[in-house]
């Protein structure tokens, strides 16, 4: 497999809601530059450009861009999409809108749901295949012709082919798409099985809709990043980051834009595993606080968890593998208030960053998270906009007495510790449902603490859950943009089989395998990126007969025999569940391949400049932060100057460009390779 050799730097480049973080690495000379600024919600690209020019890069000298983008998971969670229409079995034109046997909230009758495709627009036409891929009813090649030009009549832009079980034979979406694609105005269309070769009806169709409505959004962005960026010098193909934690050109990613959903949200997670790796940490918790939400997720062994069983909101199965990432409406700007039964609330609702928070000094009213700590001390509020904004530390303690003291019975601190507390026990839910429900103890793990506020919250998070330590990383705040810089090329093939274990033809399964693999080592070839290695990983979803539920199986190699998927699949099983069902058979529901082609390293030791550091570890200042309702006289230290074996006990705050890390009473914290921070919990004497 050939490739054009990859020149100069490296960018990686994440565009979150707030802000868009960028981070260079230029192996060469040694060096690496970080600028953050403010998201251009209206043209992303503005924003990507801001970056560039805070970090003075020149484009003609860069050799690669890396680029996470929210531009598809916003378009699908705010309902911004393109038009579509979709073209169905005769029968089935409502499989997108009944689902399954959920509602919206586990209790009661209340709650809504909206279709991706209206159902005016969702077209039957006949055909029909049964599970077995034999054709029981011919395509009516005059309806097909008929619904796709009423669907272009209706002004749709994308459109979607989904038959009845097209896993098992795609000839008709096949030959649908070769009829479709004569008269249809542009390339939007997406076939079911294109995407996701997988049974469940439901969720195929609704990962189809997905990838087509966003099909125009996100190639009429990248096109116009890719042009903004020419015109300013730059020459090399721009990557954009996948929901799976690797990344494809942008040149081939609108082809399957639904796996860019949760593409920031990988990143980090990518960022976390490469940073734990080289700091000899391989089993991490990860826990990355912005100002909207908290998300969260598991690596084990170095390697984070690949799941193609993703609800990103109720009825909306992305069933593409992504990083098995969860999220909470946690972050600094969420508004904490009373509600009627006088108990305090917290999130979801969010103050964003227009007006955000008090402490902004845009003129918020509302008490969030990020005030909660202005007002305890653990933000600088020379650092904020709050002296600016006409907001004093004053005018923000009697805000929290008013809104919150007063119908909690506290004063403004003990309220402030309580909005701080509450939003601390989400969060932790939060990492348990990502650590015990999948039969892992987080005392066996380490927090790896990133984001805007994550290093805020993380003893004590870390402290609530029974984790011994906590890694902070170098640059916290721009964690997902460095996972842009570290990933790697990836590919992931999911095809169905659904047969029990005893009745497979195991040749049915190697040939699977053998095809993914080659399909992978294609798109690799297609890709014009340098690799130094190409990786296979396989994988079987088995369950036992009559569960509804799978579990990912790893693999050794491509061809195992029946014994070894049996072994394996109770070997997972009893990991999972510390069940044993022997009288029970096993089935095999999905083959899994990924095809990775591995990127050159990055040396993270740039992250901080050495020639910054001091000899020994000097307060910037002092000031009083409240711990567990009394105050405590804080030393203050800036974290590029610290030295790299540093050892401090707390109470103590490291400050740097991009967040504020928070030493409680008792904890110690020590420097580690890269310039990370270690966080020992109740370790300080």
């Amino acid at each position: 497999m050939e490739h054009s050799e990859t020149r100069g730097s490296i960018i990686g480049v994440d565009v979150g809601g707030t802000f868009t973080d960028l981070v260079m690495v230029d192996s060469a000379s040694g060096t690496m530059r970080i600028a953050k600024t403010p998201t251009t919600l209206d043209n992303q690209a503005f924003g990507v450009l801001a970056a560039l020019e805070q970090a003075e890069v020149d484009l003609a000298d860069v050799g690669l861009i890396v680029h996470g983008t929210t531009t598809t998971t916003n378009a699908v969670l705010e309902r911004k999409l393109s038009r579509t229409g979709l073209i169905t079995t005769a029968g089935f034109r409502d499989v997108l809108e009944l689902g399954r046997r959920t509602r919206p909230q586990a209790y009661g009758m209340k709650g809504q749901f909206t279709p991706i495709i209206p159902r005016d627009l969702r077209l039957e036409v006949p055909e029909r295949m049964d599970a077995q891929g034999n054709v029981l009813t011919p395509l009516d090649e005059g309806a097909l012709r008929a619904a796709i030009k009423q669907l272009i009549a209706e002004g749709c832009e994308a459109l979607v082919i989904h038959f009845l079980h097209a896993y098992a034979n795609p000839a008709h979406e096949l030959r649908a798409a070769e009829i479709a694609a004569e008269v249809w105005p542009n390339a939007y269309i997406t076939t079911g099985h294109s995407l996701l070769s997988e049974s469940r009806e439901f969720e195929r169709g609704v990962t189809a809709a997905v990838n087509a409505s966003v099909q125009p959004l996100l190639e009429r962005y990248v096109a116009r990043l890719r042009d903004e960026l020419a015109a300013k010098g730059y020459r090399g193909d721009v990557l954009v980051m996948n929901g799976n934690g690797g990344m494809v050109s942008s040149k081939l990613v609108a082809r399957e834009a639904a796996k860019t959903v949760m593409s920031g949200p990988a990143s980090g997670v990518m960022a976390a595993a490469y940073t734990g790796r080289r700091a000899g940490e391989p089993n991490l918790l990860t826990y990355d606080m912005g100002g909207t939400s908290t998300d969260v997720a598991l690596i084990r062994d170095g390697t984070p968890p690949v799941s193609n069983e993703i609800e990103v909101e109720y009825a909306m199965p992305i069933h593409v593998p992504m990083v098995d990432v969860r999220t909470v409406g946690a972050g600094g700007g969420s508004i904490a208030r009373v509600n009627a039964a006088g108990l305090l609330e917290v999130g979801p609702e969010s103050a964003g960053a227009d007006p955000g928070p008090i402490c902004y000094g845009k003129g918020g009213t509302r008490p969030t998270i990020s005030d909660a700590n202005m007002l305890l001390g653990r933000l600088n509020t020379d650092k904020l906009n709050a002296v600016a904004g006409g907001v004093g530390m004053d005018d923000l303690a009697a805000i929290f007495a008013r809104e919150l003291g007063a119908p909690l019975g506290v004063d403004a601190h003990g309220a402030a510790e309580a909005v701080i507390r509450m939003a601390n026990a989400k969060m932790a839910g939060a990492i348990r449902m990502v650590s015990l429900s999948l039969g892992a103890d987080p005392r066996d793990f380490a927090l790896f603490a990133f984001g805007g506020a994550g290093p805020l919250h993380a003893a004590a998070l870390a402290r609530e859950l029974g984790v011994p330590r906590v890694l902070v990383p170098a640059r916290p705040g721009i964690t997902n943009a460095l996972g842009c810089a570290v990933a790697d090329l990836r590919h992931d093939f999911v095809q169905t089989l659904n047969q029990p274990l005893d009745d497979l033809d195991l040749t049915t399964l190697h040939a699977a395998f053998a095809d993914q693999l080659a399909e992978g080592q294609a798109a690799l070839a297609r890709e014009n990126v340098t690799v130094t290695g190409v990786e296979h990983h396989f994988s079987a979803n088995m369950q036992f007969l009559g569960q509804s539920h799978v579990v990912r199986v790893p693999l050794e190699d491509a061809t195992p025999s029946a014994e070894t998927l049996r072994d394996r699949f109770n070997a997972v099983y009893w990991q999972r569940f510390k069940v044993d069902l022997p009288e029970i058979r096993a089935r095999i529901v999905n083959v899994n391949c990924s095809v990775i082609g591995v990127c050159a390293p990055v040396d993270l030791s740039l992250l901080i400049d050495a020639g910054g550091r001091q000899a020994s570890a000097t307060p910037t200042g002092h000031r009083t932060v409240h711990f567990d309702g009394s105050p405590h006289d804080t030393p203050v230290y800036w974290r590029d100057h610290l030295p790299s074996d540093v050892t401090l006990d707390g109470p103590a705050i490291i400050e740097q460009l991009d967040c504020t890390t928070l030493i409680p009473p008792g904890d110690r914290v020590t420097g580690g390779v890269d310039g990370n921070l270690m966080i020992h919990i109740g370790a300080a004497t």
